[in-house]
């Protein structure tokens, strides 16, 4: 038995909103996911293992912390600058308190300025890369282990790079902000710095 022209039409109308609906779904994860991969927009790097050399070039890293209106945390580096080598590994801590009376579960995104330096930093080791739950009055030191690519000296687009931002804002867990920061919206964080 064939469909008839109206039902074809019909079903057809029907499928359109489906699979925009499914798009809306798949954007965000897409978006984090081109972004890693290209370091688009400032999204660093996860590495597996240290770079294999480390040239005489250096670099300064800056490091920025920030918090999500409504984010009952206090949050900031523990030194502000670092001079690196290309290739050399980077450690560096973070502090955070939660200022509240209950516990808070709150998730950082980041990302590098300028942004084209994203697809050249490199983490190793990073508190972002999971939630973090601090009890009432609690504060942790939050170390991120990262380096510099030292094919970052090869790349003509960025010879006039001497220092690079690190810069973090953490966003309650469940937060729909989250997905608007990592899909590049704007946000306006509360620096505590």
């Amino acid at each position: 038995m064939a469909m008839s022209r109206t039902a074809r039409f019909g079903l057809m109308a029907a499928m359109v909103p489906l699979a925009m609906l499914g798009a809306a779904y798949a954007a965000v994860p897409l978006y984090q996911l081109f972004c890693q991969v290209t370091g688009y927009g400032g999204t660093t790097q996860v590495a597996t293992e240290a770079a294999s050399k480390v040239l005489d070039r250096t670099i300064q890293v800056r490091f920025d912390a920030n918090v999500a209106p409504g984010v009952p945390w206090s949050f900031k580096p523990e030194k502000p600058v670092v001079d690196l080598k290309l290739g050399e590994n980077g450690l560096a801590f973070y502090t955070v308190t939660n200022q509240s009376n209950r516990p808070v579960t709150a998730v950082a995104t980041y990302n590098v300025t300028p942004h084209k330096v994203g697809p050249y930093f490199q983490k190793l080791e990073c508190f972002c890369f999971q939630d973090r739950t601090l009890q009432p009055g609690e504060s942790m030191e939050l170390p991120v282990i990262f380096y510099v690519d030292p094919s970052l000296a090869t790349d003509r687009n960025v010879d006039d790079v001497t220092s690079v931002t690190l810069s973090y804002t953490f966003f309650e867990a469940g937060d729909k902000a989250i997905a608007q920061a990592q899909a590049g919206e704007t946000t306006k964080p509360v620096s505590s710095q």
